[in-house]
């Protein structure tokens, strides 16, 4: 359906070194000060090869039936092994859609003790959710650029909170963190946000960046319905997005059937080439992305020292230490407040205080580091020197892609 930009030679050389100077830069200045402090048990597990070899990967989000599965058949332009679309919920399971020379599926338990996948952290969910997760390899040259991730079709009710058996939020979170795409997806029937779909654009704060809205099936109403609909969702999204820009939202009707009513025609175009357009742009921008993840941790694993040691200065040698943990915990506002003060912090940098205290009320203080300057200092002139260094050779690699049409011109060709 479209092509992706291909890199010649010289630009896969350009990103290599890239991504392996930002390897070489994490292990040995930003890991150690990760170490001391316990960050990976407070926030995000290790990063390993696998993170940043990764291609980048788009996550389809959005209630069942919505069409996120025939959105990934749309941009195949074939099915993929595990398919399943229907008007009830029937993508069970999160389904990795990767490339392979062989088509074929890897189920979950084998998946995350695949050295060469980043899905390893995922082993920390459990059977009931590994048993739900899958990767479908696929020979479309679409996916020598790109992964796509499909999601089960959220519920409503007890059977989203029950049923599951696993924590649907926090995968979503964990994929959150590591995509570069986010789509959410809306039914032009099914404009409803039930509380378990509000539940889960929630976990997705933070990385508001990377969300684009679909508004799909939209062919299926005349134009008069479509200014209505589209004004509702407007006014959906604004009480859970909760954030003073305006939504960006792409129309049309992501699926190889004739249009119902084709007086929209040329709206789904051009919506249509908007949002392959920026998609596109994933894989020229992978590096820049990784560069800027990379910064983003550093920046929560300074703040995250800083919390630490605070907390560390307020506890007793001797007596009291497990009644002063827990009025340290409850006045976490206050600890947070004096971070911020003395050391400069912006308190957008500081974690959500709710989830850092029910993760504090796991762990021993005594155990915790006062602060080593040293290894903050190192991660300093990491921030200033080499990542400044990094981002001068990423412009080079832009330079030299070779791109093809974006969208070809038979896409269109529907009666």
């Amino acid at each position: 359906m479209f092509s992706f930009l291909k890199r010649e030679t010289k630009t896969e050389e350009v990103v290599e070194n890239v991504l392996g100077e930002l390897k070489k830069i994490y292990r040995s200045k930003l890991l150690p000060l990760e170490e001391h402090y316990n960050f990976h048990e407070f926030h995000s597990p290790k990063l390993e090869d696998s993170d940043f070899d990764a291609k980048p990967m788009i996550l389809l989000v959005g209630q069942y039936s919505t069409g996120k599965t025939t959105f990934i058949r749309y941009l195949l332009e074939r099915d993929f092994p595990g398919i399943r679309i229907g008007p009830e919920p029937t993508t069970d399971r999160f389904i990795a859609v990767m490339y392979d020379d062989k088509e074929g599926m890897i189920p979950g338990n084998a998946l995350v003790v695949d050295p060469k996948k980043q899905f390893r952290p995922l082993e920390k969910y459990g059977n009931a959710f590994l048993n739900r997760f899958q990767c479908s390899h696929v020979p479309s040259p679409v996916l020598r650029a790109i992964s796509i991730v499909d999601t089960p079709g959220i519920l409503s009710g007890e059977k989203q909170r029950v049923d599951r058996g696993y924590d649907f939020t926090g995968v979503l979170e964990w994929f959150a963190e590591r995509v570069d795409r986010i789509i959410l997806l809306f039914d032009a029937h099914k404009l409803d946000i039930s509380d378990e779909f509000r539940r889960s654009i929630e976990a997705l704060r933070g990385h508001d960046d990377k969300i684009r809205i679909v508004l799909n099936k939209a062919d299926m109403i005349d134009h008069q319905q479509l200014m209505r609909v589209y004004g509702a969702l407007m006014w959906s999204l604004g009480k859970v997005l909760q954030t003073p820009e305006v939504a960006r939202v792409y129309i049309g009707s992501f699926w190889d059937q004739p249009l119902r009513y084709d007086v929209n025609r040329r709206l789904f175009e051009d919506e249509e080439q908007d949002l392959f357009r920026d998609l596109q742009s994933l894989p020229r921008n992978a590096a820049l992305r990784k560069l800027n993840d990379l910064i983003k941790r550093a920046r929560l694993a300074k703040v995250h020292a800083y919390l630490i040691a605070e907390l560390r200065k307020e506890m007793p040698q001797i007596f009291g230490k497990d009644s002063k943990k827990k009025e340290l915990i409850k006045n976490l506002g206050t600890i947070y407040d004096r971070v911020c003060r003395e050391h400069q912090v912006s308190i957008g940098d500081l974690p959500d205080i709710k989830k850092m205290q029910e993760v504090l009320a796991n762990q021993d203080f005594t155990k915790f580091h006062s602060l080593k300057m040293p290894l903050l200092e190192v991660v300093d002139r990491m921030l200033a020197v080499d990542i400044a260094r990094l981002m001068s050779m990423i412009p080079q690699e832009e330079m030299q892609l070779v791109s093809e049409p974006l969208i070809k011109g038979t896409v269109y060709l529907r009666n």
